[in-house]
């Protein structure tokens, strides 16, 4: 592989360095995913349905790269997983805002954490789809979590 792609693929799977704090990188991958939901937000739900669907297929790649290049199943550093999983979580939400931003975030961060059923499975899929998948699964989980919110009018 190139050493452009190498790079590449490195800032992407970092989350142009997100993933190299020292603690905690995937609530810092999982912060640094706000300025792209806001900004895909500005489109509607399509756009956030859009953004989470490229950065899931990029984040595959990009989490595949640094994982064989570092011999290491799931690297701490690569959060695009975590951007990916902020975004499906952030799916339901009509009228982005602070509020719900905060409640998509914890409620992502506590299945991204948890990982129940079948998040914790799809971590034994091969490469960057065993990384990126599992946090998919618990943005599922975080979209539901959003959804009853919304439909319990918490957030408006």
């Amino acid at each position: 592989m190139s050493a452009w792609r190498s790079r590449v693929a490195r800032a992407l799977a970092t989350w142009f360095g997100c993933g190299l704090v020292p603690k905690a990188p995937g609530t810092a991958g999982s912060i640094g995913a706000i300025p792209l939901y806001l900004l895909a937000a500005r489109a509607g739900q399509g756009g956030v349905a859009a953004a989470a669907v490229v950065t899931t297929a990029v984040g595959t790649w990009a989490a595949s790269v640094v994982a064989r290049e570092l011999g290491v199943k799931d690297p701490q550093l690569v959060v695009i997983d975590e951007v990916a999983g902020m975004l499906v979580t952030m799916l339901p939400v009509r009228h982005p805002g602070w509020p719900a931003v905060a409640a998509g975030l914890v409620a992502f961060r506590l299945f991204d954490i948890v990982k129940p059923w079948p998040a914790r499975s799809l971590e034994r899929l091969p490469g960057g789809w065993g990384i990126v998948m599992d946090d998919i699964a618990a943005g599922v989980y975080g979209a539901a979590v959003m959804a009853v919110l919304q439909a319990a009018r918490v957030l408006t």
